[in-house]
Protein backbone atom coordinates (compact mmCIF):
# COMPACT_ATOMS: atom_id res chain seq x y z
CA UNK A 1 0.00 0.00 0.00
CA UNK A 2 2.06 3.16 -1.11
CA UNK A 3 1.49 6.48 0.38
CA UNK A 4 -0.48 8.09 -2.88
CA UNK A 5 -2.90 5.09 -2.26
CA UNK A 6 -3.21 6.54 1.05
CA UNK A 7 -3.67 10.07 0.36
CA UNK A 8 -5.92 8.80 -2.73
CA UNK A 9 -8.62 7.05 -0.25
CA UNK A 10 -8.57 9.70 2.53
CA UNK A 11 -8.93 12.32 0.13
CA UNK A 12 -12.19 10.64 -1.61
CA UNK A 13 -13.20 9.90 2.42
CA UNK A 14 -13.06 13.18 3.04
CA UNK A 15 -14.97 14.10 -0.31
CA UNK A 16 -17.29 11.73 0.96
CA UNK A 17 -18.41 13.70 4.11
CA UNK A 18 -18.23 16.82 2.18
CA UNK A 19 -20.91 15.45 -0.24
CA UNK A 20 -22.85 14.11 2.78
CA UNK A 21 -22.81 17.59 4.98
CA UNK A 22 -23.08 19.91 1.86
CA UNK A 23 -27.11 20.19 1.58
CA UNK A 24 -27.45 20.40 5.19
CA UNK A 25 -24.75 23.34 5.53
CA UNK A 26 -26.07 24.87 2.26
CA UNK A 27 -29.54 25.00 3.80
CA UNK A 28 -28.32 26.31 7.26
CA UNK A 29 -26.06 29.11 5.70
CA UNK A 30 -29.01 30.30 3.31
CA UNK A 31 -31.73 30.31 6.10
CA UNK A 32 -28.69 31.99 8.28
CA UNK A 33 -28.33 35.14 5.58
CA UNK A 34 -32.19 35.33 5.10
CA UNK A 35 -32.47 35.89 8.91
CA UNK A 36 -29.84 38.19 9.01
CA UNK A 37 -30.99 40.59 6.15
CA UNK A 38 -34.68 40.42 8.31
CA UNK A 39 -32.48 41.14 11.14
CA UNK A 40 -30.72 43.96 9.77
CA UNK A 41 -34.14 45.75 7.85
CA UNK A 42 -35.99 45.60 11.66
CA UNK A 43 -33.14 46.00 13.81
CA UNK A 44 -34.56 43.18 16.15
CA UNK A 45 -31.46 41.62 17.69
CA UNK A 46 -32.69 38.41 19.59
CA UNK A 47 -30.58 35.80 18.86
CA UNK A 48 -32.77 32.50 19.80
CA UNK A 49 -34.15 34.07 16.01
CA UNK A 50 -31.51 33.35 13.92
CA UNK A 51 -30.32 29.67 15.86
CA UNK A 52 -33.82 28.51 15.73
CA UNK A 53 -34.75 28.65 11.81
CA UNK A 54 -31.84 27.12 11.32
CA UNK A 55 -31.81 24.01 13.52
CA UNK A 56 -35.41 23.47 12.02
CA UNK A 57 -34.46 23.86 7.99
CA UNK A 58 -31.55 21.76 9.48
CA UNK A 59 -33.50 19.10 10.51
CA UNK A 60 -35.78 19.61 7.25
CA UNK A 61 -32.78 18.85 5.34
CA UNK A 62 -31.89 15.64 6.71
CA UNK A 63 -35.59 14.23 6.40
CA UNK A 64 -35.55 15.55 2.48
CA UNK A 65 -31.87 14.60 1.63
CA UNK A 66 -31.36 11.26 4.01
CA UNK A 67 -31.81 8.99 1.37
CA UNK A 68 -29.57 10.34 -0.70
CA UNK A 69 -27.02 10.89 2.07
CA UNK A 70 -27.42 7.61 3.14
CA UNK A 71 -26.36 5.65 -0.35
CA UNK A 72 -23.46 8.36 -0.88
CA UNK A 73 -21.86 6.67 2.91
CA UNK A 74 -23.42 3.56 1.64
CA UNK A 75 -21.54 3.39 -1.93
CA UNK A 76 -18.11 4.71 -0.47
CA UNK A 77 -18.86 2.25 2.58
CA UNK A 78 -19.51 -0.86 0.07
CA UNK A 79 -16.59 -0.28 -2.31
CA UNK A 80 -14.04 0.33 1.10
CA UNK A 81 -14.92 -3.21 2.23
CA UNK A 82 -15.57 -4.64 -1.50
CA UNK A 83 -11.39 -4.12 -2.19
CA UNK A 84 -10.52 -4.55 1.47
CA UNK A 85 -8.34 -7.37 -0.20
CA UNK A 86 -6.49 -4.97 -2.45
CA UNK A 87 -5.62 -2.65 0.78
CA UNK A 88 -4.65 -5.41 2.89
CA UNK A 89 -1.49 -7.09 0.62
Amino acid sequence: MSTEFVISLAAQAVYTVLMASAPMLGLGLLVGLIISVFQATTQIQEQTLAFVPKIVAVFLSVLVFGPWILTKILDFTYNLLNNLHRFIG
